[in-house]
């Protein structure tokens, strides 16, 4: 399947390691020209030689960019429009919020996370949904997580934001599907990447058990029996930024091997 992406111009947020960096190697071996960006230049670097060197692709380049701060998203996305002229594909991530019950966190915990989490978000399609609405169509792909459908516990921040931006996207959908700009919400269940072993690693601490002994109690909440890869997320991804999609939006999806027992 032609999934019509060589030539386009994909924007990753959050995108040195992890889900950010698969889905941006995924877009690349597609053809796209690829923006990543994150807050640490020498992992962002890194992660452009690894990605040309898997893609085979050189039209991918870096800028960094702390998602909190509204000058560095605007300096990104001038960069983008300045060197292509286009934004077709915006990919919306960031990192986790700290894990915790209400009673743990303050203020400024609460505000630290929802600007993480979900003003990041909205600050980013407000740089590219102008390009967009001028062009044919457009793709939003915004990550959460598989609270969207169900809550996990013991991560307060993360169930509230997370939630938030998939109201977002139901909204934003239904004022611009006629500009033909297809956003959904992406959630992983249990991947692996860093952000999965520091949460297993916190609840092997908080539980007092080894933490192959989480694991595999996580496992057998999984009916494939596994967590899933980075490589199997991005590729979900990559099909919804892509022009074989051209129907599905306001969706709130989630990837996690059957877990999530939520309708």
């Amino acid at each position: 399947m032609d999934l019509g992406l060589k030539g386009k111009t994909v924007v990753v947020m959050a995108a040195s390691k992890g889900l950010g960096k698969a889905t941006a190697l995924e877009y690349a071996k597609e053809g796209a020209t690829v923006f990543i960006s994150s807050r640490n230049e020498s992992e962002l670097i890194t992660a452009v030689d690894e990605i040309h060197s898997k893609s085979g692709q050189d039209q991918v380049f870096y800028q960094v960019c702390d998602i909190t701060r509204p000058g560095d998203i605007k300096a990104l996305f001038k960069k983008v429009v300045d060197e292509t002229g286009r934004i077709d594909v915006l990919i919306n991530n960031a990192g986790g919020p700290p894990a915790g019950t209400f009673e743990k966190f303050d203020d400024q915990d609460w505000q630290k996370a929802f600007e993480l989490n979900l003003l990041s978000f909205i600050r980013t399609i407000r740089e590219a949904l102008p390009y967009m609405k001028k062009q044919p169509s457009g793709r939003i792909v915004n990550f959460a997580s598989s609270s969207i459908k169900q809550t996990i516990d013991n991560l307060l921040l993360s169930n509230t934001f997370r939630a938030g931006i998939a109201g977002m996207v139901k909204s934003l959908s239904q004022e611009f599907g006629r500009h033909n700009i297809l956003i959904n919400t992406l959630g992983p269940g249990r991947i692996g990447t860093d952000r999965l072993s520091e949460l297993d690693q916190a609840n092997s601490q908080a539980m007092g058990i080894p933490l192959e002994e989480v694991q595999n109690k996580a496992k057998s909440s999984i009916p494939m029996g596994r967590y899933g890869t980075p490589e199997e997320f991005a590729r979900v991804a990559v099909f919804l930024g892509s022009e074989a999609n051209t129907y599905l939006t306001g969706q709130a999806l989630i990837v996690d091997g059957g877990m999530v027992k939520a309708l």
